[in-house]
């Protein structure tokens, strides 16, 4: 019974000696976090993250990573979130916007067509009259919906722009 405590002791002092660097930051709510592994660090504190010294640890400092460059920097916005994140939020809503950009001007087109071929002929029954109207009125809808599908699409992407460039995302990642 007697042995269990200086087990402990000597597994504590054993372990220190072949402890690794420990990394110390401070987040931007004031925290101060430590970590020993370097990859743990959030990207966007890295550049100012520290080697903590332990004073009675006798293996010799490894140096710590280099601080990252500016083009690694870039790779994260302030929530760790990377270009692939926004270009796969950004991507969906102008594929939206382009097939229905596409779909309205297609619409608008055949319903223009077909306006100019009612007013072309100079009598029409009342059959036809009633059909050309009432396929009118059905390209009329068809460009409504559209349309409400390009606005949509435009409002999701100028929120999402907003939303990165409160993250502080690079602006290159939303084309």
């Amino acid at each position: 019974m007697r042995r269990i405590p200086y087990l402990l002791i000597f597994l504590v002092i054993i372990s220190s000696a072949y402890a690794g660097p420990v990394y110390k930051w401070t987040d931007e709510k004031g925290v101060v976090n430590y970590s020993d592994d370097y990859n743990k660090i959030p990207p966007a504190y890295r550049n100012r993250s520290e080697v903590e010294k332990w004073e009675d640890i006798q293996k010799p400092e490894t140096p710590s990573p280099a601080p990252l460059q500016k083009s690694e920097e870039a790779k994260t916005d302030t929530y760790s979130h990377e270009e692939s994140y926004w270009r796969g939020r950004v991507r969906p809503w102008k594929e939206q916007l382009k097939q229905a950009t596409a779909n309205y001007e297609a619409a608008n087109k055949k319903y223009t067509e077909k306006l100019n071929e009612m007013s072309a002929k100079e009598q029409l029954s009342r059959t036809q009259h009633q059909m050309g109207t009432t396929e009118l009125h059905s390209l009329n809808e068809e460009k409504m919906r559209c349309k409400a599908q390009i606005e949509e699409a435009n409002r999701m992407l100028e929120k999402i722009s907003k939303e990165a460039n409160e993250a502080k995302a690079n602006p290159e990642w939303l084309k």
